[in-house]
């Protein structure tokens, strides 16, 4: 072989990486496959444990290798990366998202329990249905609006999930029966 041909399988060997930098005010630690981030809003734990990624964090930056150079090793690259990213967003600005009570046959009302939800005289029902709130998510009422605020996206994404969930209407026209509870607004914050 040429020494051509041999840089060319070294290089394809090659993991990749990214460096991702740590604004000031932010820390992170990455140990036993978690990476936290700490910031003034909170913080982030974040699982690697089943994502084949090696991080390393060196000062203010957060390296990111991928131990080969083919595609989906592209690919879960630049998911760990929007993953940190994400994260640090989180932990510095916070995430929002706007969910609307629709209700035409009965009045609905909305009330925060503890860690849950309660969706109230949903098409009359006696009992509330109930949406879990995941994590340090936050969850407020005001009038027919619900907001949802929290530093982790999964958390805040998944909260708005349960409550749309929870007001599902099943064994009737979808047409007719519009009542329940709808994401109409996600905000990324750009300041704290």
């Amino acid at each position: 072989m040429s020494t051509k041909q041999e840089q060319q399988i070294s290089k394809k060997n090659q993991g990749q990486n990214i460096s991702i930098d740590l604004p000031s005010g932010l820390s992170g630690s990455f140990q036993s496959g978690q990476l936290v981030i700490t910031g003034p809003l909170g913080k982030v734990i974040q699982d690697f444990s089943k994502i084949p990624v090696g991080i390393k964090i060196e000062g203010s930056k957060i390296e990111i290798t991928t131990t080969g150079s083919r595609r989906t090793d592209n690919a879960i690259l630049n998911t760990a990366r929007s993953l940190i990213t994400n994260a640090i967003h989180g932990v510095q600005f916070g995430y929002e998202y706007k969910l609307k009570v629709i209700f035409a046959h009965f009045p609905v009302t909305v009330k925060v329990q503890g860690n849950k939800v309660l969706v109230e005289n949903f098409y009359g029902e006696r009992s509330p249905r109930v949406a879990e709130i995941i994590g340090d998510t936050k969850v407020q009422v005001q009038g027919e609006d619900i907001i949802v605020n929290g530093v982790s996206i999964k958390d805040v994404g998944q909260t708005a999930a349960n409550l749309e969930q929870a007001t599902t209407v099943k064994r009737k026209d979808q047409r007719v029966f519009l009542d329940g509870v709808y994401v109409y607004e996600r905000i990324r914050k750009t300041k704290a």
